[in-house]
């Protein structure tokens, strides 16, 4: 009898985008799924992924994210995947059209926060309903941090 380990194990694998909270105001926040290929979900979990300078866009009421970084597998071979091809969102209707809404309105934008592997061993993105910050909200954004940062080395 052959045993295999638990698939349903607490992964370890969390890709962040940590310029997004500097740049943009993430006002409002979604958890998607993403249509990916065989060797795409493999170097996710090994880790090799990035989503500096990626973005979210509709097209034909569809939502996709653009610029999203999956480097090839290492083990694959003419079967590999494109490192930063557009991948397709899988979103309700009633959310894709929330988002859609609100993009045109107000002239949001729509950038990925956060890539992981749920409990159920399938990848998923957080996006997040964005408005960009200016100079001086940056500023203040470091400003803050600066603060924290001080106020923990003294409680030491």
């Amino acid at each position: 009898m052959t045993v295999y380990p638990d698939m349903h194990q607490k992964s370890q694998i969390e890709i962040k985008n940590k310029k997004a909270s500097f740049h943009y105001e993430l006002l409002t926040k979604y958890t998607a799924g993403i249509v990916l290929y065989g060797t795409e979900i493999k170097s996710i979990r090994e880790g090799k992924a990035g989503l500096v300078d990626s973005y979210c866009a509709f097209d034909k009421g569809e939502l996709w994210v653009i610029n999203m970084h999956i480097a090839a597998f290492r083990l694959g071979n003419f079967y590999n995947h494109e490192a930063a091809r557009t991948r397709k969102l899988l979103l309700t209707k009633r959310e894709l059209r929330k988002i859609e809404r609100a993009v045109k309105e107000t002239g949001l934008t729509i950038v990925p926060t956060r890539l992981y592997i749920n409990d159920k061993g399938l990848a998923k993105l957080d996006i997040a309903v964005a408005r960009g910050k200016k100079l001086y909200d940056k500023r203040e954004s470091i400003k803050e941090k600066d603060l924290r940062r001080d106020m923990e080395r003294y409680r030491r």
